[in-house]
């Protein structure tokens, strides 16, 4: 049977965020990025926490409440590519489980679709690895299918995403602008 395009788009996010955490210079840890006050390590601790944060809440049907303030604070510690490792893996896993889109999770806003989640978590994955690949000087290209996805997934509720205060302003795309350059200036980046 062939696997569900959503954790395909999910494998292939963590993949490339994965990539970009391992090419992080010992130097570049302090580096600014394109996110407002988050350093390298801030990024990549948030994308971390996001990858803990499924396990409980898609294998084992916590609430947010129940997870509480577990995964607050510097979840790297010493060693923050492994400690990325392990929260990615465990992330692939839970959502890889059988049935697991099919369940429904608890989120701060409410019940959603394990699927949509994932899908969420694709997004966030994409954006924040061109996010790290801008702070690191890496390769910035994204792959079309991972852009692709995103776009998608991201526009049915990206006029919302400013007024969560997590998202900065849109920007406006130069003209002819490719779809990358679209979904980050939709995202509120500068590229």
């Amino acid at each position: 049977m062939p696997e569900n395009p959503i954790l395909t788009r999910h494998g292939e996010a963590l993949d490339l965020f994965t990539e970009r955490v391992h090419a992080i210079g010992s130097d570049q840890w302090d580096a600014a990025t394109p996110c407002a006050d988050w350093a390298v390590r801030d990024l990549v601790n948030h994308l971390t926490v996001e990858q803990l944060w499924v396990p409980p809440l898609v294998r084992d049907g916590e609430s947010p409440a129940v997870v509480g303030d577990t995964f607050d604070g510097d979840m790297l510690g010493p060693d923050p590519v492994t400690s990325w490792d392990t929260a990615a893996a465990g992330a692939r896993a839970a959502f890889g489980e059988p049935d697991a889109l099919e369940r429904t999770v608890e989120l701060s806003y409410g019940a959603t679709q394990a699927a949509f989640y994932c899908g969420q978590m694709v997004t966030d994955l994409v954006v924040h690895a061109w996010d790290l690949s801008r702070a690191i000087g890496a390769d910035e290209r994204l792959p079309a299918a991972l852009v692709d996805f995103a776009v998608r997934e991201v526009t049915p509720y990206a006029a919302e995403l400013e007024k969560s205060g997590l998202f900065a302003t849109p920007v406006t795309p130069p003209p002819g602008a490719d779809v990358q350059t679209k979904l980050l200036c939709l995202l509120g980046r500068n590229p």
